[in-house]
């Protein structure tokens, strides 16, 4: 450990907000270009729309179970060497695809830019529960995702959706953000603690630990199964929206930018609300608000309507997400919950489209929406019950660092007394 690792969460500054954020973007960057990544992959191998979408599938694969399998080195001091070598693969691995047209350098290529995109995706997200106030911080962290992928899924098309454009802007973006890993904030050293409801039974801080895990553990997995069920809606909406509501693909693309800027709002309101009303009854409402959304989102025959209800389920949807941040950040400074909990997410990512399709299959629409609406009633106790404890664990938390400062203060009045 160098001296400059912290010993508490440190407040939102430009230069590690900047490193946080734009080494996440570049994680979630294959994620968001990946309509122009099977368009170009069509051009650079001549293949047809499902191999392309299946070698972009196994890229963001890549991405995600990365992510996963080296978040619990982001944890700690090795944060720092994970983003370095993953924006290094990231930037090399597209830099080949991009440059090189030989097919099987092209696909690897993109499978292992896909794997440092997972070490990028880990260390930004365990850095955001570096920072003090986890509901501002993942609010601005939304509000800067958006604002930049909103500008480069407009530049893109601009400059053509060939190999070099397309793979070139993540090699490009990926090698930008490694000039700024050295503001990426360290993992602080904390004093373990207990929660309140631990401390009258047990002496240290092993109960504590034990249902942080258990409470980190279920949160992974409510957001799983939240995500696929939210994305599934997302991949099938164009189709969804053409067979049941007669939507064009001006309707369908008027849905989209309105639903990206649904998500700015969303993003604008939780930076501004910060932790003023908890996190628990946030996220009860947001999830039976969408689960009640989805359901209607199926059932819905007029264009119009259509699109009106798309835009206030992704708000919705955009704000919940913000919140799931967030209380995986407050539940451990190191970020152990952090990191991991977004590569779950590109999980569900990866295969909703596949599932979604399955689902429509199997219930046709409204039973399709009635899936998915039950999905998000049944996360809401599990959810409400972790968001709840993460609260006291950042209580604990913060009841040990201002122990820890009286006990540096008397010292030092101590040591003065000596002198």
């Amino acid at each position: 450990m160098t001296d400059h690792t912290p010993t508490a969460r440190v407040p939102l500054r430009l230069p590690g907000a900047v490193a946080t954020f734009g080494i996440g973007i570049a994680g979630y960057l294959g994620v968001n270009l990946s309509p122009y990544m099977i368009a170009a992959l069509q051009a650079a191998l001549g293949a047809d729309v499902l191999t392309a979408s299946w070698i972009v599938t196994a890229t963001l694969l890549a991405t995600a179970i990365t992510g996963l399998v080296v978040a619990r080195l982001c944890a700690g001091p090795r944060r720092l060497a994970v983003a370095r070598i993953g924006l290094v693969i990231a930037a090399a691995g597209f830099g080949v695809a991009a440059f090189v047209p030989v097919p099987a350098l092209v696909v690897g290529g993109l499978i292992a830019g896909g794997i440092g995109a997972g070490g990028a995706v880990a260390s930004s997200g365990a850095a955001l529960a570096a920072f003090i106030n986890p509901e501002r911080v993942a609010g601005v962290n939304g509000l800067a995702n958006r604002a930049v992928i909103t500008v480069i899924l407009a530049v893109v098309p601009v400059i053509g959706l060939a190999p070099a454009s397309v793979f070139g802007v993540l090699a490009g973006f990926s090698l930008a953000m490694l000039a700024t890993t050295a503001w990426l904030p360290a993992a602080p050293i904390l004093a373990p603690v207990a929660s309140d409801a631990d401390a009258t039974s047990v002496t240290g801080p092993s109960a504590g630990s034990r249902r942080v895990t258990v409470a980190g553990l279920a949160l992974l997995v409510c957001f799983a199964l939240w995500a696929v069920s939210e994305d599934s809606l997302w991949a099938m909406a164009g189709v969804m929206g053409a067979e049941q509501a007669a939507l064009t693909p001006e309707g369908l693309g008027l849905a989209l930018s309105g639903a990206t800027a649904g998500g700015i709002l969303g993003a604008i309101l939780i930076t501004v609300v910060g932790n003023r009303f908890g996190r628990a009854l946030p996220l009860a409402i947001l999830l039976a608000t969408g689960g009640v959304l989805k359901i209607v989102e199926s059932t819905v025959t007029d264009p119009t309507a259509f699109i009106v209800v798309f835009i206030a389920w992704n708000t919705v949807y955009a704000i919940a997400f913000l919140y799931f941040v967030s209380t995986a950040a407050a539940l451990d400074a190191d970020g152990r919950w952090s990191g991991p909990l977004l590569a779950v997410y590109l999980v569900g990512s990866a295969l909703t489209p596949v599932i979604g399709a399955a689902l429509v299959e199997a219930f046709g629409f409204a039973g399709f929406g009635i899936v998915l609406g039950i999905a998000s009633f049944a996360l809401i106790t599990p959810v409400v019950l972790v968001a709840r404890f993460s609260r006291e664990a950042q209580a604990a938390e913060a009841a040990t660092d201002a122990a820890g400062v009286r006990s540096s203060d008397a010292a030092a009045d101590a040591r003065e007394v000596r002198a």
